[in-house]
């Protein structure tokens, strides 16, 4: 399929910090991918969530999935470019989604063994380590008729387990600096597709969803 993740960047404006704050990830015209995506915000504009995270009829599903996870990588950054300034090494030492939940980073490949970090640190890890499999051609082809690799679901629930962690970071750490920026509309709408998404795929291990569980299910009790 043609053009998921092209090698075109454009820096999102409002970036505060080139260090934690990564290129946008660009879907390019003219390609299925991109009619997909026009398809998704369409739908998102009807206001219907569950309705619009379900895979359009006869689309394939790892396509559907890579695109919406390019997607939510490039909202993300967006959202956490608006905090960069008040999550530091000094703010937040560690990783954590509240007092109960900590977070420590490894790659399997440059970093084996889990390290302890500052949350700014992690997220930049994991920003660039999303980035680098985004950008890999063997696991999201970006040519006409290159299939998607077998291990594609478990590289993607990967991205989106570890993507969950900084919106869990941003709701317990700078939820009071979300407000003051009046982003928690944004922020709550981003989220909700987000977790759509990952319970209409069954994505992400309900263990690793628990430092939002009591928004999760707020959010899910609103739609029924």
């Amino acid at each position: 399929v043609k053009g998921l993740t092209g090698n075109v960047f454009s820096l999102v404006s409002g970036s505060r910090s080139s260090k934690t704050f990564k290129p946008k990830k660009n879907i390019p015209e003219g390609s299925h991918q991109y009619e997909l995506l026009k398809h998704a915000e369409a739908t998102l504009g009807s206001g219907n969530l569950r309705h619009a995270v379900m895979l359009p009829e006869g689309e394939d599903l790892n396509e559907w999935i890579a695109v919406n996870t390019v997607d939510f990588f490039n909202q993300i950054n967006m959202l956490y470019g608006t905090i960069t300034e008040f999550c530091t090494e000094a703010s937040c030492p560690v990783m954590s989604a509240g007092p109960r939940y900590e977070y420590h980073w490894a790659d399997g490949t440059n970093i084996k063994k889990p390290i302890k970090c500052s949350a700014p640190k992690y997220i930049d890890y994991l920003m660039t380590w999303v980035q680098d499999q985004l950008d890999d051609e063997t696991l999201f082809p970006s040519k006409i008729g290159v299939p998607f690799p077998k291990n594609f679901m478990s590289v993607a629930k990967t991205i989106l387990k570890r993507l969950f962690r900084v919106y869990a970071h941003i709701y317990h750490q700078h939820f009071d600096s979300v407000m003051r920026l009046q982003e928690e509309a944004h922020l709550n709408t981003s989220f909700k597709h987000f977790i759509f998404f990952v319970q209409e795929f069954n994505l992400i291990d309900r263990r690793e969803l628990a430092p939002l569980q009591e928004l999760i299910e707020k959010l899910g009790s609103k739609d029924r």
